[in-house]
């Protein structure tokens, strides 16, 4: 049988499980999307805007719920790596349960973390009360929210890493060395190069999943209008004042942040595997 200009599939019904991605995806995702943006198109530009955009409270609520997140991001991806290093190239007593405890975050119930960080951080708390004659607040500050954000951001950063440094050839570090390479000089010029694209995938997804984060920024935040209001508390605050066409403006704004933050995963993951 003459196979040639045929190509060979190693899982048949590729029409039925294909229609059957789309459905899907179009119930669960394309469609209540696509709702949210019907809703905010009865609003005029000008009304939208005016809610959305150009409202002062908005516009703090945007300026620390994306400053925030970038922090916590930024942070998350430099102490990612070093964690990452450390259960990658290292051997030790507890590794598995230090590896376990990376993932800990994603099990854990967002609203749980949060009451957990408000009562470690406030100003009776062991962390707090020693921060407290120091004069650094922390819980009920836009700070408490960045910690929020680093505890519920790290675990992207360490495992985005992760398998790039195990992939990574140990022998290339070696022949670095070996030809008067120092420390540094491995790290900037072999090791950096070569993971970059994971810490900034890392990065990406840590930095989107703070954007939207809700339960573990609610308690420790304080939620004092202009100065730590996050904008999905503000989401819900407009929707108990049955304001749901400012509650879906500011969801669409949202959303597009959102929908970038994934397009850049994908281009960098693309970078990344063209790169290797």
């Amino acid at each position: 049988m003459d196979l040639k200009g045929r190509r060979r599939r190693v899982l048949p019904g590729f029409g039925i499980t294909m229609g059957f991605t789309l459905t899907y995806l179009s119930l669960m995702v394309l469609i209540p999307l696509a709702g949210l943006f019907i809703m905010s198109s009865r609003l005029s530009w000008t009304d939208f805007f005016s809610r959305a955009v150009l409202d002062p409270r908005v516009l703090a609520a945007y300026r620390l719920s994306f400053g925030a997140a970038f922090i916590a991001a930024t942070i998350n991806a430099l102490f990612g790596f070093v964690v990452a290093w450390v259960l990658v190239r290292y051997r030790f007593r507890g590794k598995r349960i230090v590896d376990a405890l990376v993932d800990l975050p994603f099990a854990l119930p967002t609203a749980v973390s949060g009451i957990t960080l408000t009562t470690l951080y406030a100003s009776t708390g062991w962390v707090g009360g020693l921060l407290a004659p120091l004069g650094i607040p922390v819980a009920y500050t836009p700070a408490g929210i960045v910690v929020a954000l680093i505890l519920i951001g790290l675990p992207f950063a360490v495992r985005t890493v992760q398998p790039a440094l195990e992939d990574m050839d140990v022998e290339l570090e070696e022949a670095a060395t070996s030809l008067g390479a120092g420390r540094l000089q491995v790290l900037s010029r072999v090791i950096l190069p070569a993971i970059l694209p994971s810490i900034l995938s890392g990065f990406t997804l840590a930095f989107a999943r703070g954007i939207g984060e809700f339960g573990s920024v609610y308690f420790i935040a304080g939620n004092m209008p202009m100065k730590t209001e996050i904008a999905p508390l503000l989401i819900i605050i407009k929707l108990e004042q049955y304001d749901s066409l400012g509650a879906a403006a500011i969801g669409v704004v949202m959303l597009v942040v959102s929908f970038s933050m994934i397009f850049i995963i994908n281009m960098l993951q693309f970078w990344s595997r063209r790169y290797q």
